[in-house]
């Protein structure tokens, strides 16, 4: 979707006024709802880069009105913002490689071990950063969401319930999970998905337990069922346009990943953590049954979640590459545990202290 030439110019002319108080006045989207996740991430980076800068560095928070998400690549490219969310899956022709991580979707149990392993993947992915290069953009990080479950209008206790459910779709991922147990995906987009429920058009979603809120599938779901089905990480938080990239100093990009790096977690935590949390909630409130489904279900939705995985590790390095992220990330979120804190301090020394930000992007 392109930005109308008019809203662009409209939008420069008024963030000029700002930007022309500091030199290094950083102009950023979330591209997201003021209660989505981002949003809240974008809030943090911008205390983190006044911090990490001591003043010298700020960002002036352009609104979805502006830059939505599908806007993003083009605002960057056009310098309308400095740095922006990015959602590489939203744009699969660009960014092939840097996807076959999100083709690993149902590999995720840990949201942040998911979100570390997505950081450290794309920094060190030769591939991946060629696809950021050639649109002009700089990766700075990713986040996750909680692990997805069921929702949906009528109860998944077993896996014979599947059976003839139409279930939407968030990815290629969840669409060989859905038809594995005789399901069919459909794939519509995740802000329509209320209202196909509603209609009845599907019968449920593959979705995280925070769309019950941010979606408020509260008011149409009857049933949750606990079934783990994986991840949403394929994300590039923190998505910095090139030129301006450039034209920062060394030391002011060691400030931006510094405070980028710190921000990265907040998304996951409030994603993985503090919003579910608040879903479950809601949907205790509005009478919604939590099914625990059987052993066999559950037993037999891992078991084609590992056999997935060994089918994309064995016909893609870049996805045995990921697949081995994830599994030294876990490792490390099990010993440190889910306070984004100390996720950031070992962030900065397993990825970002061996990076060499001369040279990075550039």
């Amino acid at each position: 979707m392109k930005l109308s030439k008019s809203l662009m110019v409209g939008a420069v002319a008024a963030i000029c006024i700002t930007s022309a108080a500091s030199a290094q006045n950083l102009r950023g989207s979330a591209g997201t709802s003021p209660a989505h996740p981002a949003t809240y991430m974008y809030d943090r980076f911008a205390e983190f880069l006044a911090e990490e800068s001591g003043g010298s560095m700020s960002l002036t928070k352009i609104g979805p009105e502006v830059v939505s998400l599908t806007q993003v690549p083009d605002a960057l490219q056009s310098e309308l913002i400095t740095v922006g969310n990015l959602l590489p899956l939203f744009f699969p022709a660009d960014f092939q490689r840097t996807n076959v991580a999100g083709d690993m979707a149902l590999l995720g149990r840990e949201s942040h071990a998911m979100a570390l392993a997505m950081t450290e993947f794309v920094v060190n992915c030769a591939p991946c950063q060629a696809e950021f290069a050639n649109k002009g953009m700089v990766f700075l990080g990713a986040g996750a969401s909680d692990v997805y479950l069921l929702i949906t209008t009528s109860p998944v206790r077993t896996a014979d319930d599947l059976q003839g459910l139409r279930l939407r779709s968030g990815g290629a991922p969840f669409s060989r999970w859905a038809e594995h147990f005789g399901a069919t995906p459909v794939s519509i987009a995740v802000g329509d998905q209320f209202e196909a429920m509603n209609q009845g058009t599907i019968d449920g979603t593959m979705a995280s337990i925070v769309d019950m809120l941010s979606f408020r599938l509260v008011d149409v779901a009857r049933y949750v069922t606990e079934v783990p089905l994986g991840t949403y990480h394929v994300t590039s938080n923190f998505t910095f346009s090139q030129p301006a990239w450039s034209g920062l100093s060394a030391d002011e990009r060691a400030t931006v990943v510094r405070a980028a790096n710190r921000a990265n977690p907040t998304l996951t935590d409030r994603w993985g953590f503090q919003l579910p949390e608040a879903a479950r909630n809601a949907v205790t409130e509005a009478g919604i049954e939590v099914i625990t489904p059987d052993d066999a279900l559950i037993e037999a939705s891992n078991a084609f979640a590992a056999s997935d995985t060994e089918t994309r590790v064995g016909a893609d390095p870049l996805a045995a590459d990921f697949a081995a992220l994830v599994e030294k990330w876990t490792t490390i979120v099990d010993d440190l545990g889910d306070d984004p804190v100390a996720l950031s301090e070992r962030a900065f020394e397993e990825i970002w202290a061996n990076v060499d930000l001369t040279s990075y992007g550039i």
